[in-house]
């Protein structure tokens, strides 16, 4: 996967979202505060802005800035999070301009560990960890058994559609939707979902 390549999944994952933003926004309006699709398709557009001034740059300065962007753009516990997520990951993968599944899998890696510092989360509390650790599990296995890239992601994704689904059986303890407790079982959360998205345009994307 190159950097060109980078820059092309960045700006379907933003095209993903915005055509998604109102079912995250009807799944978050469930549980907590109904803002999650509307601002994450507002950070993802602030971040296709600055793509095209970054064409050959390295794969980590574009995950850096992507995150960066998050952060200052994206309202809600969303934004730090992802915005978290993808510097850490940038920063595994500085200077790279071509990156393979071992990469993709550290980056990844280092994605979850930023979630679960910032957020102070684990999986099991019906957050993005419930779809992205499962997704990471699944990578990290099928690469190990020496599967190429793209099956890889393939079972990432499935392995997150689980995870979408188990997190509509399980209680929110973290977040917005804690607050809510019990009435938050049967309800699908927006984070994992958005999560999901993003995988799912990497797999149709490499």
């Amino acid at each position: 996967m190159t950097n060109d390549k980078t820059i092309e999944i960045l700006k379907a994952i933003a095209a993903r979202i915005e055509e998604q933003k109102d079912y995250l926004t009807e799944l978050d309006n469930e549980i907590a505060d109904g803002d999650h699709g509307v601002n994450m398709a507002k950070g993802f557009n602030a971040v296709v802005t600055k793509l095209d001034s970054m064409a050959g740059k390295d794969i980590g300065s574009l995950l850096k800035t992507t995150g960066m962007t998050l952060v200052s753009t994206v309202g809600g516990s969303a934004g730090p999070l992802y915005g978290t997520a993808f510097m850490k990951a940038g920063a595994v993968l500085k200077d790279k301009m071509e990156i393979g599944s071992q990469e993709l899998v550290q980056a990844l890696e280092a994605a979850i560990g930023g979630i679960k510092m910032r957020g102070k989360a684990t999986t099991g509390e019906k957050t993005m960890l419930d779809a992205i650790c499962p997704a990471y599990d699944a990578m990290k296995a099928a690469v190990d058994a020496g599967e190429d890239m793209k099956s890889a992601v393939a079972r990432a994704v499935e392995a997150a559609r689980a995870g979408v689904e188990y997190t509509k059986t399980i209680k929110a303890t973290k977040g917005r939707a804690s607050y809510i407790g019990d009435r938050s079982i049967g309800h699908q959360d927006p984070g994992a979902t958005s999560a999901l998205y993003m995988l799912e345009v990497l797999l149709e994307q490499i």
